[in-house]
C-alpha cells in the first residue's frame, strides 16, 4: 500500500522486451536503500524490484499492466514518479493508494494560475465502469501518476486537479502537457461502496 506522496523521481535508462513482458532499468537517488523483491510505485503502478546493482534497478511489467497504464509509452530518459510502500507506523499524508492503476486519462487542459497549476483530465467511462467505482467526486481523492490529489469540478468523464509549485517541481507533473497520457487510480473506498451497491 502507498500514500500517494511521491518520494522522488527515477529515470528510465534501459528497456528490454521479453515476450509479453517489458523489463525497465531505472536510476533513482535512494538506490542504496532498495532490495530485491521490494514493491515500488512507478507513476502509481506497483512494480517489484527483480534485479539490483549499485546504481540501477530493474522492474518487470506484464501485459495486463502495460494495457492499463502509460508504461508502454516510456522511452529512455522518461522521468517517473516513485514511492516506496508505506510503513505501518508512518503517517498517511495522502490517501490509500494500492498501486493498481485503473486506466489511462489524457490531459486536455493546463493553466498557470499565478504560480500554481490547474490540470484538466479526460477519461473513458460507461455504465459498467461506473458500477466498478471508476468515477470522481468533488473534493474526493484520485491518484495521478502516483500523486495523491483532490478532485475539483468533476463531470461525467472529466475532472480537474490543482497543483502547488512544490508538487509541480518535484514530480513529473512539470512534464505533463495537453495530450499527455497519465495513470489514474480511483479511490478504493468509492470502488468498494459501488461494488456493495451492485451486490445488494
Amino acid at each position: 500500500m502507498f500514500s500517494g506522496i511521491v518520494e522522488s523521481t527515477a529515470r528510465v535508462v534501459s528497456i528490454q522486451k521479453d515476450q509479453e513482458n517489458i523489463h525497465f532499468t531505472l536510476e533513482c537517488d535512494f538506490i542504496q536503500e532498495l532490495k530485491i523483491d521490494q514493491s515500488i510505485a512507478h507513476n502509481g503502478v506497483c512494480l517489484t524490484v527483480v534485479h539490483l546493482t549499485d546504481k540501477q534497478y530493474v522492474v518487470t511489467a506484464m501485459n495486463e499492466t502495460l494495457e492499463r497504464s502509460n508504461l508502454a509509452t516510456w522511452t529512455i530518459g522518461t522521468e517517473v514518479n516513485v514511492e516506496r510502500s508505506m510503513m505501518m507506523n508512518g503517517r498517511l499524508d495522502g490517501h490509500i493508494v494500492q498501486g493498481h492503476v485503473d486506466q489511462v486519462a489524457i490531459c486536455i487542459g493546463k493553466e498557470n494560475e499565478d504560480g500554481s497549476y490547474r490540470f484538466t483530465f479526460q477519461y473513458e467511462t460507461n455504465k459498467e465502469m461506473a458500477q466498478r467505482g471508476y468515477f470522481c467526486v468533488d473534493k474526493g481523492s484520485v491518484t495521478i501518476n502516483g500523486v495523491s490529489l483532490t478532485v475539483c469540478n468533476p463531470t461525467q468523464n472529466t475532472f480537474q486537479v490543482c497543483i502547488i509549485p512544490y508538487t509541480y517541481d518535484n514530480t513529473n507533473f512539470h512534464s505533463i502537457e495537453v495530450g499527455t497520457k497519465v495513470n489514474i487510480e480511483f479511490d478504493i473506498i468509492g470502488k468498494y461502496i459501488a461494488r456493495m451497491q451492485q451486490l445488494s
